[in-house]
């Protein structure tokens, strides 16, 4: 147990940045983190309905969910009266208190989302034909989701919503290609409001019940100490490595991201603490800074939990969750390889060495106190490999971490972090189900107006029908929404959007929407807005614009990889055959490898710039699917190898 305690993170860790106030990072960086500071009754209210919400979700998990619309109308009641009571209406009102008319918004929204409930058999009897009180709720609940949204996220969702609510209402005064018949504000909101095609569509109704319930898996795991618990093994397993910090952060951080599934609180969380690790140790701080950013934004990406967006992709595609998680390992997978490989050579280049052993912890001795932790994360692959749902499993993995957390006194799953954990959990799901459910009216848009096709025509119009054309139009569009959308919103209004585009080229629906996912998630590397990477440069102490450019450049990868899986399918699992996946697993590592030298510029010694170039050729001649481009770019790596290994033996030669 010495070992396991005795950790640097008080010389060379979080200590050292206390300086930084990490509340106040996640709020300038995540929105969703801007909630007020409550104490006294109010504080005790907020807990109160968190608890239950918690406990809500919990129950239905376990002994059956209610009707899908029942379902989503509580879900989204608990939502926006939490929402009304902790988010103020601007960033600059007071946070120690809630207004009057806060509780008077919250009121109003528990009745407009309570009303589908109690009224839902009457809804449905009625349907197609609302009363005048449907329409004045349906009104109402509309505008407070968007009130809320804006709230809990930004106002670019809301207003993205708004524009598609006037199209369509004005949808004739719209350009030809994109002109419809326009209807009236009645069949508007009874589309969007009091039926399944809107606001309580597929994506509320996968926040409502899947997705909840792995945020708060990942809520009670936190309370076990599962957190720290993960960096200790990171750093366990690689700390002593060269350069061995960086490492420990993309292995700690894509495991917590897998779990947390948030790019920036993931960073506040384990960049605290591998961010001033790795300055220590002489990397410099937009590096580290943008290594911890690009690990925190993979694990949306990272089976067995990966983020919200993967759900919801399962539902659309109509297909298993562990189908889609399966099919995202090996694009996972190549991601951290290549930033495993320019961390490495980076630390090469700049002669890092990695910590001292007496300052690392015993990987026995920590996988003897606290090994019991990974438990629930095995047994969460294992029931969905076992063909449980995803609700199932994460109910089961919770019961499964309360349980193990017994068998440690300071994993201990104590009342009060219990508490904590059912509280914390509903607060982390605020965020994803406004942006599900406001989302859900430009799903319904598509279905009301035909938008989705005919924006997929324009966009293969546009293209030329050239698939390379579309997949980059695609990757510009997401990244773009991705500047003011959160990563679930993202991928709903892309996918819903843009991969019709790539369906009509002949792209099997596996490969399109992970391709549009993954450009989804790159949205928070990107710059201008680049939230993760100004995160870590915030921790860093670095210049936010230079990190977040040094983020895309580690993150090369994972934006090189989707065109490969649309080109080769075969990598997310589409047509499988043994014998070629491993042919296109091999040729892709081998291409990743390449691209590591050409970013960093470095393999066994320094690389000239035209190396770089001819490496950065010879990376893509591997990852393009093909015997042809496989031979040209195994040739390239075989001669920078050799090109490399005579330069490094001569200037060992010159420097003896």
């Amino acid at each position: 147990m010495g070992d396991v305690n005795n950790m640097p993170n008080e010389k060379t860790g979080a200590a050292q940045n206390s300086e930084i106030n990490l509340d106040e990072l996640r709020r300038q960086f995540d929105t969703e983190a801007r909630y007020r500071d409550l104490l006294g009754w109010q504080g005790i209210l907020i807990t109160a309905i968190a608890v239950a919400m918690s406990l809500f979700h919990f129950y239905t998990s376990g002994f059956g969910l209610l009707l899908a619309m029942k379902q989503g109308s509580l879900h989204l009641a608990f939502v926006l009266v939490l929402v009304f009571l902790l988010y103020p209406a601007r960033e600059t009102s007071r946070r120690d208190g809630i207004p009057l008319y806060d509780f008077i918004l919250a009121a109003l929204a528990a009745f407009a989302t309570l009303y589908i409930f109690f009224e839902f058999e009457d809804l449905v009897n009625r349907a197609g034909l609302p009363t005048t009180m449907d329409i004045i709720v349906g009104f109402m609940g509309i505008i407070l989701l968007l009130e809320a949204t804006r709230r809990v996220s930004s106002p670019v969702l809301p207003c993205i919503a708004i524009f598609f609510l006037f199209y369509c209402y004005f949808g004739r005064h719209f350009p030809q290609m994109f002109q419809h018949r326009g209807f009236n504000i009645q069949r508007i909101i009874n589309h969007m409001y009091l039926g399944t095609e809107g606001v309580f569509g597929i994506p509320l109704g996968v926040s409502a019940t899947f997705v909840f319930m792995f945020i708060l898996f990942g809520s009670v795991l936190e309370q076990t100490g599962m957190g720290r618990f993960i960096i200790d093994l990171a750093m366990a397993m690689a700390g002593g490595a060269t350069g061995g910090p960086a490492k420990v952060a993309v292995l700690s951080s894509g495991f917590m991201g897998s779990i947390s599934g948030s790019s920036v609180a993931n960073v506040c969380t384990t960049g605290m603490f591998t961010i001033p690790l790795m300055k220590s140790v002489g990397y410099k701080p937009h590096f580290a800074g943008a290594v911890e950013a690009v690990a925190s934004t993979g694990g949306q990406i990272m089976p067995p939990v990966m983020g919200a967006a993967a759900f919801i992709m399962a539902q659309f595609m109509g297909v298993p969750y562990v189908q889609v998680a399966l099919a995202a390992v090996v694009p996972a997978l190549l991601y951290y390889f290549a930033v495993m490989v320019q961390v490495h050579f980076e630390a090469t280049r700049l002669g890092l060495l990695g910590l001292p052993k007496e300052k690392l912890p015993s990987l026995l001795k920590l996988l003897k106190a606290k090994g019991h932790l990974l438990l629930p994360l095995f047994g969460i692959v294992y029931f969905l490999l076992a063909g449980f749902t995803p609700l199932k499993a994460a109910y089961n993995g919770i019961i499964i971490s309360i349980a193990v957390s017994f068998l440690n006194k300071e994993t201990r799953l104590t009342p009060k972090k219990l508490k904590l954990a059912l509280e914390n959990g509903a607060k982390g799901a605020l965020g994803v189900a406004c942006a599900c459910g406001t989302v859900g009216i430009i799903v319904g848009t598509a279905t009301l107006t035909g938008l989705g096709l005919r924006i997929a025509s324009a966009i293969v119009a546009i293209a030329g029908g050239k698939l390379l054309a579309t997949l980059l139009l695609t990757m510009v569009a997401c990244i773009l929404l991705g500047a003011g959308l959160p990563t679930t919103a993202n991928f709903i209004v892309t996918s819903t959007m843009a991969a019709p585009a790539l369906f009509k080229l002949g792209v099997p629906p596996m490969a399109a929407y992970m391709f549009v996912l993954y450009f989804g998630i790159a949205a928070d590397l990107s710059p201008p807005v680049a939230l993760a990477a100004y995160a870590g440069a915030g921790i860093a102490g670095a210049e936010p614009m230079r990190t977040g450019i040094t983020a895309v450049k580690l993150a090369l990868a994972g934006f090189i990889v989707p065109f490969i899986y649309v080109y080769n399918p075969m990598l997310v699992l589409v047509d499988f055959k043994p014998f070629p996946f491993i042919l296109a697993v091999v040729t892709a590592v081998l291409g990743v490898f390449l691209l590591g030298m050409a970013t960093i510029g470095f393999y066994k010694t320094s690389m000239a710039w035209w190396k770089r170039i001819i490496s950065l050729g010879g990376a893509l001649g591997l990852l393009i699917p093909g015997w042809q481009t496989d031979v040209i770019g195994l040739i390239i790596l075989i001669g920078i190898h050799i090109l490399q290994v005579r330069k490094a033996k001569k200037e060992a030669g010159t420097t003896e």
